[in-house]
């Protein structure tokens, strides 16, 4: 009995020490990242492969020169890529030719690829000039929130989508983005009119946000799906509902739309880089109050995803980082 109780004991003791040790992990881990010192912040080279000269780099807070940019983060998509790409380029083309106004651009980030993805994407420039193609080469693999961060940083639109290289979302699905925050700037003009000021409005500066969801699939996902994993996702669901709050069924889907605005203040503050970087922008945009919306999006599941059950724990992580972040005031958030 002695032997049990000693055993017993030791286990206990095991449990205090690691709940601890977890803890000032996490207190620790939550003050690196305080100041957001650890984000890739050196200036991109957008380069013509025609003349192999540097393309002047822009900024957020630029003025926007085109209507749209659409960031695609890329780690290993040699052979992903260049369909989404084809599709996605063909679409907006297409747009381009029926509407002068319609300008936009494609930014491709390299997350620090070991394949092929840096010369695909090049070749893609190639084909459709830098002003309509460009590539960021991060260097080495920092996470795709890094990388989609970056991509916004730099980008000349008034409209910002992120999109995944997979092409798992269809592409003209964007134009049920474009409406929804179209309606935010029109019921913003309309508010700048009944009170009688100068209701002209421009898209990029109204602070608004447009979520892609699958939500509507979850019913069928959940028949298909092991329990298992419907499981976790439930889970991870109530862990996202604790961390930032309601409003947001599906915040993983990687098809997302800001205004220049919005952009602006929330990947100036954004500090996850890899996995849960979606769950904070949508805790920042109910700090700043940007308009938020979820709009159901065509979703097919693409062979090679690089989420898998052993990336739970990770996003677990990120989360208890940024909940203890945002809630002790030890990450300050800059308007």
């Amino acid at each position: 009995m002695e032997s049990i109780w000693a055993i017993l004991e030791l286990l206990l003791i095991s449990a205090i020490v690691l709940a601890f040790g977890l803890a000032a992990a996490i207190v620790f881990e939550t003050f690196r990242r305080r100041f957001n010192h650890t984000h890739v912040e050196a200036p991109p080279v957008f380069e013509d492969p025609t003349s192999f000269k540097p393309v002047r780099c822009p900024h957020i807070f630029d003025p926007a020169e085109k209507y749209i940019s659409l960031i695609i983060p890329a780690y290993n998509e040699e052979h992903r890529l260049p369909g989404a790409l084809e599709e996605t380029l063909n679409y907006l083309q297409r747009r381009a030719a029926n509407d002068s106004t319609f300008t936009y651009e494609v930014i491709i980030v390299d997350d620090g690829s070991a394949d092929g993805t840096k010369r695909v994407a090049f070749e893609f420039v190639k084909r459709h000039s830098v002003d309509n193609v460009r590539v960021i080469l991060l260097g080495k693999n920092h996470g795709k929130g890094e990388a989609i961060r970056k991509g916004m940083l730099h980008s000349r639109g008034e409209l910002l989508l992120m999109l995944d290289a997979d092409g798992a979302t269809r592409i003209d699905d964007m134009e049920k983005l474009e409406n929804q925050i179209h309606a935010v700037v029109k019921k913003g003009q309309q508010s700048e009119d009944s009170a009688g000021r100068d209701s002209t409005i421009k898209i990029s500066d109204v602070p608004a946000a447009v979520f892609g969801s699958r939500a509507h699939l979850e019913e069928k996902a959940l028949a298909t799906r092991k329990w298992y994993r419907n499981f976790l996702m439930k889970g991870f669901h109530i862990v996202v509902l604790l961390a930032a709050g309601s409003g947001i069924r599906d915040t993983q889907c990687g098809f997302k739309m800001f205004t220049r605005s919005a952009a602006r203040k929330l990947f100036l503050n954004i500090r996850l880089k890899r996995w849960c970087f979606d769950v904070e922008l949508v805790y920042l945009c109910k700090w700043f109050r940007v308009s938020m919306n979820e709009i159901s999006v065509n979703w097919t599941e693409i062979p090679g995803s690089k989420v898998n059950l052993f990336s739970i724990p990770n996003m677990l992580w990120e989360m208890a980082i940024m909940s203890l972040g945002y809630r002790t005031g030890i990450w300050k958030i800059y308007s």
